[in-house]
């Protein structure tokens, strides 16, 4: 059985994530809606690449600017918030798995629950305990994150008018195994991915607190301060989602494909992803190139990335917050 003051640790860490997760993700939610339209998208999403017409059907989208007017003017405002309820329940338990499970990496890493203690690890422990938490919290909540992908995707007119539907039509059509659809992909993004944001996340800390001990070193003979503001910190958590997701984006691409290959789709949308359309992962990195190019597997990077920066810088900032307000309450 575990201390109490592991309990109370794992609960501020859950709890923390959970309320920063929510937050970022309602936040963010525009963007990303944009970003999976994008994905999903086979025609082209750039007016440039309209140039091939003769190679494509009609394409619904071909910018960011574009599909929010469209988006606003077919669905309204709440348009954007399309797949939001299972967005919120994929993400609040999802980072909150995410900390606790770093938290405890970290600790087991450092011999030491402090947070500076944690910063002196090796950035390799950084980085592979990030990976190994994002694991841990994608096998946990995948299921939602697929129902979020099939619900922001549609449009209208819709589809699936509600979450339960699609999870029925999902159970009836493909099984069980269909809320896993994607699940190798993603798992093979999520770990550069949550590696490279949470590694990187720790490393530019440790580059803002060393340019503090400078800054104040050359003002002040008293012990130099490195605590970071709040700005630090969101430009640590800006830079590291930038970081990450500017390099693991075509999988993220190829994981929406395998969500929705071959579920139901209004035709005004373009083409669907018909069954069977990708053996495997590779074989799908392969399809895009071959049919849609390499913008094929940067379909969305923009939106992807205005959102996954702020997004991140949210979610560590709000993270930091929330824990240290709930440590201070539970002592």
């Amino acid at each position: 059985m575990e201390e109490p003051g592991q309990l109370k640790r794992a609960l501020v860490d859950s709890l923390a994530g959970a309320v920063s997760g929510g937050i970022s993700r309602t936040v963010t939610s525009p963007l990303d809606v944009i970003k999976i339209r994008f994905q999903v998208q086979i025609e082209p999403t750039s007016s440039w690449a309209l140039l091939k017409r003769d190679l494509y059907g009609t394409s619904k989208y071909t910018g960011i600017l574009q599909a929010t007017r469209d988006i606003f003017r077919e669905e309204g405002l709440s348009g954007f918030w399309r797949g939001n309820v299972p967005a919120l329940l994929l993400y609040m338990p999802y980072t909150a798995i995410q900390f606790t499970v770093l938290h405890k990496l970290k600790t087991f890493a450092a011999g030491s629950s402090k947070t500076e203690d944690h910063l002196q690890l090796s950035p390799y422990l950084s980085y592979f305990s990030g990976a190994l938490a994002g694991c841990a919290a994608t096998l946990g909540s995948y299921p939602f994150d697929l129902l979020r992908t099939i619900l922001a995707s549609q449009g209208e007119p819709r589809v699936y008018t509600t979450m339960r539907s699609a999870f029925l039509d999902i159970i009836k059509t493909r099984g069980v195994r269909g809320l896993y659809a994607g699940l190798s992909p993603t798992l093979v993004e999520i770990i550069p991915y949550a590696g490279l944001q949470f590694g990187s996340y720790d490393t530019f800390k440790r580059w803002m607190m060393a340019w503090n001990r400078y800054r104040f070193s050359n003002i002040s003979s008293m012990r130099p301060d490195d605590s970071l503001s709040s700005f630090q910190l969101f430009l640590c958590g800006f830079a590291a989602g930038t970081c990450a997701k500017a390099i693991c984006h075509p999988l993220d691409v190829v994981k929406k494909r395998f969500q929705i290959e071959g579920l139901r789709r209004h035709p005004k949308y373009g083409a669907r992803v018909e069954n069977q359309t990708y053996k495997n992962m590779y074989h799908a990195l392969r399809q895009i190139l071959h049919v849609e190019g390499w913008p094929g597997l940067y379909k969305g990077i923009f939106p992807s990335l205005i959102k996954s920066a702020p997004a991140g810088a949210v979610t560590f900032v709000v993270y930091e917050y929330i824990s240290d307000w709930l440590e201070s309450l539970l002592t």
